[in-house]
């Protein structure tokens, strides 16, 4: 039987396990047709015969027998005499099927052939890849770490596929290595060089959205809706959240017992803290809201100006800037207000120059700063105002240390 061996071609459609197999006799038969178009310029009477399993084909040629000296169309008829010679039972009338020896065409036409296959298969795949995470962006995918750049990780899916995951989309205190498993969002598909490149992401908001479904089962559900989520990745990241159901409180179901469910996600985003309110409509209260850990005083609102001054307690000021003022930016994002804050002048005179203990970062260590809000120093001001012994009693800093402390802190408050 005259046939042509296409095990290797086969083998990667089988591979590529997202090809059908009416795709890939398709494929085929189109391959082999344009070699027949080439020979005969018509494959109207060729049938092209695949046989996936064995990863061979067979090319069969139709023919009507005519009278001798009726033949019109060579193609698609074959004069009597000619036929006999292949079998004598036939008659006129009949139609002649012949298997067409594929040596025929030539080594050239052959090998032309296979290539051309071998290409239609890998633009197949790339599309086929194209398409499954085209459909998932947004969603979460687990792959392992298979080479590590400077400027990116490459992974790997469970098929086998790339992905890569840019130093952009990693989260400043991510340190992977290779043979690591690692959970991403897939965020796009970009095409290159007619190839389809994954690109993942774990700064995302939607990575966040997605950890949030898996481990809040009101969310999965529907019964909650995450209305704005707005991160600096490993640092902070505040999400709103609404509850259909009367019933359901949205931001303990979020947090979970003893912070039981919002634990997992933190040690996934690094230590992120993440602040979880409840959305309203009441721009006020939700920019009260978004300023959290602070406490308000006051606020005078602009809204046509989408503007607000946020007036709080001097130990406040610093808790809704936050560290870097990562704190105000997030608040200014999901709010789409501007944020101004000021220390609110009303009140006691101490306590309008009172300051919070972070403000002394650069001058003071983060060591004391510790122990001093150990005993419940959180401000200058309530350092000062114990003395230099109760303070040595209290904690476990040195005379030498205290002085120092309590220098720079009535410095400040002279400068004021």
């Amino acid at each position: 039987m005259a046939s042509i061996n296409l095990i290797e071609a086969f083998q990667d459609f089988k591979e590529a396990e997202n090809i059908d197999r009416p795709t890939m006799m398709k494929v085929v038969e189109d391959v082999f047709k344009t070699l027949l178009r080439k020979k005969y310029t018509s494959d109207d009477n060729f049938d092209v015969i695949v046989n996936a399993e064995k990863g061979d084909l067979e090319i069969i040629r139709r023919r009507m027998i005519v009278e001798d000296g009726q033949v019109e169309d060579p193609l698609a008829q074959v004069a009597y005499s000619d036929a006999v010679k292949i079998e004598p039972d036939f008659e006129v009338g009949e139609e002649l099927y012949e298997e067409i020896d594929l040596l025929d065409f030539g080594r050239r036409a052959i090998l032309a052939a296979k290539q051309t296959l071998a290409s239609r298969i890998s633009d197949l795949k790339k599309n086929v890849l194209a398409k499954k995470y085209g459909d998932r962006v947004g969603d979460i995918i687990s792959a392992e770490v298979y080479q590590v750049w400077k400027k990116e990780i490459l992974l790997l899916d469970e098929e086998g596929n790339e992905l890569i995951l840019p130093k952009s989309e990693q989260i400043p205190q991510d340190y992977f290595k290779k043979g690591e498993n690692i959970r991403a969002v897939v965020k796009k598909v970009d095409m290159k060089n007619n190839s389809p490149v994954i690109i993942l992401s774990r700064t995302s908001p939607d990575f966040l959205a997605k950890l949030l479904e898996i481990e809040v089962p009101e969310i999965f559900d529907g019964l909650i809706v995450i209305k704005k989520i707005v991160r600096d990745p490993g640092e902070r990241a505040k999400v709103a959240v609404e509850s259909f159901d009367d019933r359901i409180d949205p931001v303990g179901a979020c947090v979970g017992m003893k912070g039981s469910r919002i634990h997992g996600i933190v040690r996934e985003l690094k230590n992120e803290n993440i602040d979880v309110i409840n959305w309203t409509s009441n721009i006020q209260l939700l920019i009260q809201r978004s300023l959290t850990p602070a406490k308000i005083t006051s606020m005078e609102l602009d809204n046509e100006g989408k503007h607000a001054n946020v007036y709080l307690k001097p130990d406040q000021v610093s808790l809704a800037i936050g560290r870097r003022g990562v704190n105000i930016k997030l608040a200014t994002e999901l709010t789409g207000y501007e944020l101004d804050v000021y220390r609110d002048k009303e009140g006691e005179e101490e306590d309008e120059f009172d300051i919070d203990l972070e403000e002394f970062s650069d001058e003071i260590e983060t060591w004391i700063i510790d122990e001093l809000k150990r005993v419940g120093c959180d401000t200058g001001r309530s350092v000062l105002n114990l003395t230099p012994e109760e303070l040595e009693r209290r904690t476990d800093l040195e005379k030498e240390t205290i002085a120092d402390v309590r220098r720079i802190l009535k410095e400040e408050f002279e400068k004021e």
